[in-house]
């Protein structure tokens, strides 16, 4: 079972890829955890990467490709993973799907979790995060339930910043859907409502259940 997961800042992605995780015993596979193993690795690919990331820019599409390319051809990876944060731009979804076929590997089923900007917006701009572990809570909590430690409210989620993020997430992910689409892959779940009730969405289309989103011309 391969699955890309797309959802904006917000839309509850993490515990959707967690739940999914668990169900199917398959590895969660984000981009951000990638570049940090290759880096930690000392591998040539994470030495490429490292001064690229220390200086705030983004990692070319090349070397992304070469290290998806080695975290796919982990024996972990033999029973499916999901994917979480990349592609982000239609030359990246290109490139993954070329490098897909070297490998001999499918998507059976991207993953969209839907949610309103309005509802976005009032999500983040309360949520709370734990600087030691970045598991996310709603407002008002205290403290982290693994560790412990004092909730803070990160910079990016602060109401003045998370209009933007949102948008500029919106206008990268959409023609990337499209392209998924053209292929049938596409499921839209509303990621309104409770945590239960998203995953018994995503699962009925995982499963094949709830119909894709076909491309319209």
């Amino acid at each position: 079972m391969n699955l890309l997961l797309y959802g904006a800042p917000g839309s509850g992605k993490g515990t959707q890829a967690n739940m999914l995780r668990s169900h199917f015993g398959i590895p969660h596979i984000a981009t951000g955890d990638m570049l940090r193993a290759e880096i930690q690795a000392g591998t040539e690919l994470g030495r490429k990467a490292q001064p690229i990331l220390a200086a705030g820019q983004y990692v070319s599409d090349g070397i992304m490709i070469d290290i998806v390319r080695s975290r796919l051809s982990r024996p972990d990876c033999a029973p499916g993973f999901i994917m979480d944060g990349f592609p982000r731009t239609v030359p990246q979804a290109e490139a993954l799907d070329d490098l897909m076929a070297e490998l001999g590997k499918r998507f059976d089923r991207v993953i969209y979790l839907q949610v309103p900007v309005d509802d976005l917006l009032h999500r983040l701009s309360g949520r709370l995060v734990c600087p030691a572990c970045q598991r996310t809570y709603p407002p008002a909590t205290a403290a982290c339930e693994a560790d412990g430690s004092t909730l803070v409210q990160r910079e990016d989620d602060k109401p003045e910043a998370v209009r933007p993020r949102i948008e500029i997430y919106l206008d990268k992910t959409v023609p990337v859907l499209d392209h998924y689409r053209g292929g049938g892959l596409v499921s839209e779940i509303d990621g309104r409502g409770t945590i239960e009730e998203i995953s018994r969405q995503v699962l009925a289309a995982v499963n094949g259940k709830i119909p894709v989103k076909k491309q319209t011309a």
